[in-house]
């Protein structure tokens, strides 16, 4: 189904009409839901490339959360959200080597 398209219902039958408006709600939530998971990672990576290694160090923590808390939604796959995390974490290491050195 299309970002924001309704769902075509054939049926006339109370229960498929239901079916079809909780369908619509839930596509909703987990729309925002993703939004906002992506906005996260997106302002920690932002924070990585400017190389502020101490901003983006606390903003880690608030990202692995979010993200957990979207594989426990069932917005993210298990293993994408790990890939993601596995990806933020390594740059952020990297980053604060190179302060280091």
């Amino acid at each position: 189904m299309a970002q924001g398209t309704a769902t075509k219902v054939k049926k006339r039958k109370k229960s498929v009409l239901k079916r079809a408006a909780q369908s619509i709600k839930r596509a909703a939530v987990n729309r925002s839901k993703r939004t906002r998971v992506r906005s996260v990672i997106r302002t920690l990576r932002s924070a990585i490339n400017t190389g502020d290694a101490a901003v983006a160090g606390k903003l880690l923590s608030t990202t692995v959360a979010s993200i957990d808390r979207a594989v426990a939604k069932g917005v993210l796959p298990k293993n994408a959200a790990n890939r993601y995390k596995s990806r933020l974490t390594l740059a952020i290491n990297n980053l604060q080597t190179k302060r280091q050195a």
